[in-house]
């Protein structure tokens, strides 16, 4: 089992590589972090975007620009998508945000005609967070795309969260579906949802994972917490799958841990034909790295399978 991204990165190096695709890598984090994953044998890389900009932008920063393709297109809509026409007939494998708008990037990949979301298909975010005060990494959902989601699109990012839980070699994770009470309330939503997910992998609906909720993060993440409460759920005090009732929990959660708990995380967009990287606009070089890393350990898992 992984348990540091480092580690990730390591397992990544050993496989074959994986075809990256950039839309508009020119901004400086996002050449140094493709610049280091294709120097360190992670990814071949193909950029599209202003290769005047990402040349002079590489140069400034002591990074070298010398990727395995450069597709010249200085139009912004036009480079994006490219770039997502490029993965969608398998010329690429992962797909990366660079220098655009996050509503940019997502209305490509959800281009009914021309984008990534196959039929009945549901884009959600998965973040894998490593916090110093944790004894392994957290897989997290959805701190970036899923507003409110129900009860069958929470079933959706459990199924995608426990597919990445499996890359990082954690065959039958626990997985929690966060709420503030373990009690169930009508007049708390989340709580329902919670209980009825629990039941539904309890029938075998749900396979993967040992499935507990609805549960306060305090019991998910902390032992001690969980035997002061008496909580006796299997995993109690280590999950490894945190599901949030909605997306101000989830960014509340990670931006938390980033600023106040110095955690690292790798993160990714799923549901789509292909994994496609969604950073925030304040996340570092190493983010992106690890987010590469990420992306490249779950194709991989996913080419071993067919």
């Amino acid at each position: 089992m992984i348990k540091k991204l480092e580690d990730l990165i390591a397992k990544v190096k050993g496989s074959p590589k994986k075809r990256l695709v950039v839309a508009c890598a020119e901004d400086p984090h996002t050449i140094e972090a493709i610049a280091r994953a294709q120097g360190e044998g992670l990814v071949e890389v193909i950029v599209v975007g202003n290769q005047e900009k990402i040349t002079k932008v590489a140069r400034e920063h002591g990074v070298s620009s010398t990727f395995h393709q450069v597709i010249d297109e200085v139009d912004t809509k036009k480079a994006l998508s490219l770039a997502v026409k490029l993965v969608r007939e398998g010329e690429g494998d992962i797909l990366m945000k660079g220098l655009v708008t996050t509503p940019d990037y997502m209305k490509a990949i959800l281009n009914k005609e021309s984008g990534l979301v196959p039929p009945g298909g549901l884009l959600s975010h998965v973040t894998v967070i490593e916090a110093p005060a944790y004894p392994k990494l957290l897989v997290v959902s959805d701190v970036a795309v899923l507003v409110l989601p129900d009860l069958e699109q929470k079933v959706k990012m459990l199924g995608y969260a426990i597919e990445v839980a499996q890359s990082l070699g954690i065959e039958n994770p626990y997985a929690y579906l966060i709420s503030s009470a373990e009690t169930v309330s009508e007049k708390v939503p989340s709580t329902v949802d919670g209980a009825l997910i629990k039941v539904m992998a309890e029938r075998g609906q749900i396979k993967g994972a040992k499935v507990e909720g609805p549960v306060g993060i305090d019991i998910a993440i902390s032992k001690e917490s969980a035997e002061i409460k008496g909580f006796k759920g299997e995993g109690a005090g280590a999950a490894d799958i945190l599901i949030f009732p909605n997306i101000e929990a989830a960014n509340i959660f990670y931006k938390t841990c980033t600023i106040f708990g110095g955690a690292k995380l790798a993160a990714m967009v799923t549901g789509a034909l292909a994994p496609c990287i969604l950073t925030s606009r304040g996340d570092s070089e190493l983010s992106k790295f690890y987010s590469i890393g990420l992306a490249a350990l779950l194709v991989g898992m996913r080419n071993n399978l067919k």
